[in-house]
């Protein structure tokens, strides 16, 4: 037996958790298998199969159960158990076709064609073997027993794990169908249906590796994510580099990054300067420049520069680590779907198996050739096992949802994914959703005989000192204007500006309000929105100084525009006028665009006042917005929306909008990169701060809920074909195995993969 994963800690009432990789556990059907058995074990609290993931998690009581008893268990339910991680449980896909089940069905196939030739082309060699059973048996006879001997190995040996833990499943179904074919050929005097029995060994043996490929392809896209953190970190331990395991680094050890070289560990640069590619988990291709004081995050590469990192989080806790729990975990929240093709499925088998019986049995009685009959009973029970439509919705959503992690959105689970692809209305957070959050310099309008550099000068001068956000976005803006002045005297007036002296003289920068509290004579002027408004010897000094378009016009628009204006001056003159706002997002007019082709109505919710809405709404071309709401009324908007429209998201930044996003249908908060409470609290999580990946997140939804569809209804339409034209002898055996329950199986699931191919931008 190989090794296992299990939980260290006991939960309350002596409980433990084990983690088992069960690789060959692929379909609906294997999990019930395994389930079954595990349940009968003393001491199991519970069992949670997930079976597109090739994984086990069982509660037990530690007190009466170990966990050696549970692995035996599953493996004498059929299955084997490899060490704990899917990258050990998985390869390449391609392994596939080297497996023994491969080999078994390649031989068996050589005998099934050998057989086919001999029966069909070279007659001559097709002589009689043997008499038995009253019947005279050929060389095409023995080469179709021996691909049923070949084949059926497999099928019989599940067949048999089947019936010991009472599983009316695929394998069993098949068992009992390639059994009574071959019974019927070898005891029923003139029956011959080892043509029947060999091609359901060879064929469903084919599909079932067909599945099984298919399935593993999408369980690679998964593992993808648990190859993005590197198993070893370099740390610095008494001055010296030493390489160990990642999960031995103690959170504030001190990691070194070479070029080249992935971030082992969630973190904070303390020495070195570097690009750091953070698309594993952002989706962001461009990389981004890191300093000291950066946080960067494990499976991030670090491009071409020395870093060296405090590590912040333990291994199992870092971003990475999250997100794979969360995709892994995607299918305990169930589609409504997925509950109601549950729900079908439990009813199905036991009618289908029950039409087969009764295809076998009642008409014989009333007389007609029994054999016929037992054939088409026999391909009933081949359809009878739901896997094609039981698997069809969670190998959906393992794709999309996996996929979506990779370019860099968390999605929770299967309802949050099915709900945003029915999304009508998205409400967007202004604040740090549709704007960056960061206060910026605009416009920058000099008066008399100052200019651009001169005005940005004094204003660095008087607001270097300042703790205000305004204040750091001038200082930042003005970094790279020439000279220094000597800053003496600086005082802060709250909520109304700064003052301080440059080079000895007097310098104010403020809100207009604050220049009329001064007693500064233009203090009216700053007011003024009607040229009549402005009379006497302050109109008059404005003109010579040539701001009376300013104060009539150009202040009044920075202002409608949403921008905060301060003013710049002495005691004597004003020098100039600085316009400050949060800057817009460079994505955010064409992810809106994007949405609302999309057919999806946005919607700005702000606290903000109507003029800075109105700027902001215009810019990105929203037409509805909501106004200086509090979080509460926030909450409201939503629930109104929801009543006009339907179904709504709220995009906010996952910590004050917690509310609202609770309230929507879906909450989706951005930059969720290295904020745990962002990646807890909310639906889906945007890695990034990038507003790009919600028209792609709603054309995932969507198309996903489109393959699940496609999936069941194709499925049960199928099933359905079949399950009338096999007893009214319009179906064969050989069609049955091939177009019914494993030939769609494999069908649904490649069906699924190609949401791996959504991009964000296409």
């Amino acid at each position: 037996m190989s090794q296992h994963d299990h939980g260290g800690d006991a939960a309350a009432g002596g409980r433990e958790s084990l983690s088992l990789s069960v690789p060959e556990m692929d379909c609906p059907s294997c999990a019930s298998k395994v389930e079954g058995g595990v349940a009968d074990v003393p001491g199991v609290a519970a069992v949670d199969p997930n079976p597109t993931a090739g994984k086990l998690s069982v509660e037990y009581d530690a007190g009466s159960t170990e966990a050696a008893d549970v692995v035996a268990a599953v493996e004498r339910a059929g299955y084997e158990v490899v060490s704990g991680g899917p990258r050990d449980a998985e390869g390449d896909p391609q392994s596939v076709w080297r497996s023994p089940r491969a080999l078994k069905t390649a031989a068996a196939g050589v005998f099934f064609a050998l057989a086919l030739t001999v029966r069909w082309v070279l007659h001559g060699a097709n002589a009689a073997v043997l008499t038995a059973v009253g019947q005279e048996w050929v060389v095409a006879d023995a080469l179709l027993l021996g691909a049923v001997i070949a084949g059926g190995q497999v099928i019989a040996r599940n067949g048999y794990y089947s019936a010991r833990n009472r599983s009316l499943d695929i394998d069993f179904l098949m068992t009992a169908a390639v059994l009574a074919a071959t019974g019927l050929s070898v005891f029923v005097p003139g029956e011959n249906l080892l043509i029947e029995a060999a091609t359901l060994a060879v064929l469903f043996n084919l599909a079932e590796l067909l599945e099984r490929y298919s399935v593993t392809r999408a369980r690679r896209s998964m593992e993808e994510l648990f190859e993005l953190a590197p198993e070893t970190a370099v740390v610095r331990r008494d001055g010296e580099p030493e390489e160990v395991p990642a999960d031995a680094v103690r959170v504030g050890e001190t990691v070194v990054v070479e070029p080249g070289e992935k971030v082992p560990l969630d973190g904070t640069v303390t020495e070195g300067e570097s690009a750091v590619n953070e698309a594993p988990i952002t989706g962001e291709s461009v990389p981004v420049d890191k300093t000291p004081g950066a946080a960067v995050y494990a499976g991030t590469i670090n491009q071409q520069g020395y870093l060296e990192v405090e590590a912040t989080a333990a291994s199992t806790d870092s971003t990475i680590a999250q997100i794979i729990d969360l995709v892994e975990g995607a299918q305990e929240n169930r589609t409504e779907r997925e509950q109601f093709v549950d729900r079908f499925a439990g009813y199905y088998t036991p009618v289908v198996t029950a039409a087969a019986i009764l295809t076998a049995t009642i008409p014989p009685l009333l007389g007609y050739y029994w054999v016929d009959w037992v054939v088409r009973g026999i391909a009933l029970l081949v359809i009878a096992c739901p896997c094609a439509f039981v698997i069809s919705t969670p190998v959906s959503v393992v794709s999309g949802v996996t996929s979506a992690a990779r370019n860099g959105v968390l999605i929770k689970g299967g309802d949050r994914l099915e709900a945003m692809g029915e999304v009508d209305a998205v409400a967007l957070d202004k604040t740090g959703t549709l704007t960056t959050g960061e206060l910026a310099v605009t416009d920058v309008v000099p008066l008399g005989d100052n200019g651009v550099e001169s005005v940005l000068a004094c204003a660095r001068g008087v607001e270097r000192r300042s703790e205000h956000p305004i204040g750091d976005a001038i200082v930042e803006r003005a970094d790279d204007v020439p000279g220094e002045t000597d800053v003496s005297n600086f005082e802060a007036v709250t909520g109304k500006g700064v003052r301080a002296d440059l080079d000895g003289t007097t310098h104010y920068a403020g809100k207009p309000a604050f220049f009329e509290e001064m007693g500064f004579d233009l203090d009216h002027v700053h007011f003024a929105t009607d040229r009549g408004t402005v009379v006497g010897e302050p109109r008059q000094q404005c003109e010579r100084q040539g701001c009376l378009d300013l104060l009539d016009e150009t202040v009044p628009r920075l202002q409608n525009e949403g921008k905060t204006v301060i003013l710049v001056g002495t005691e004597d003159a004003l020098e100039g006028v600085v316009a400050v706002a949060d800057t817009v997002r460079e994505d955010a007019k064409r992810a809106v665009e994007s949405l609302q082709a999309a057919g999806v109505e946005p919607v700005m919710l702000t606290g903000d006042n109507e003029g800075t809405a109105r700027a902001i709404a215009e810019t990105v071309g929203i037409e509805r917005y909501e106004v200086e709401l509090l979080p509460d009324e926030k909450v409201d908007a939503v629930t109104r929306l929801r009543e006009e429209y339907g179904t709504v998201t709220m995009v906010g930044d996952g910590i004050n909008d917690a509310p609202a996003l609770t309230t929507a249908d879906v909450g989706v908060a951005m930059g969720a990169a290295g904020t745990d409470t962002a990646i807890e609290t909310a639906d889906i999580a945007l890695m990034a701060d990038d507003l790009s990946k919600l028209p792609y997140l709603v054309d995932l939804s969507r198309t996903a809920n489109g393959v699940i569809r496609q999936n069941i209804w194709a499925s049960l339409g199928v099933k359905a074909l079949l399950a009338v034209g096999i007893p009214l002898g319009y179906v064969s055996l050989v069609v049955a195995v091939f177009a019914g329950d494993v030939g769609m199986t494999t069908a649904v699931t490649g069906n699924a993969t190609r949401l791996a191919r959504i991009r964000p931008g296409e």
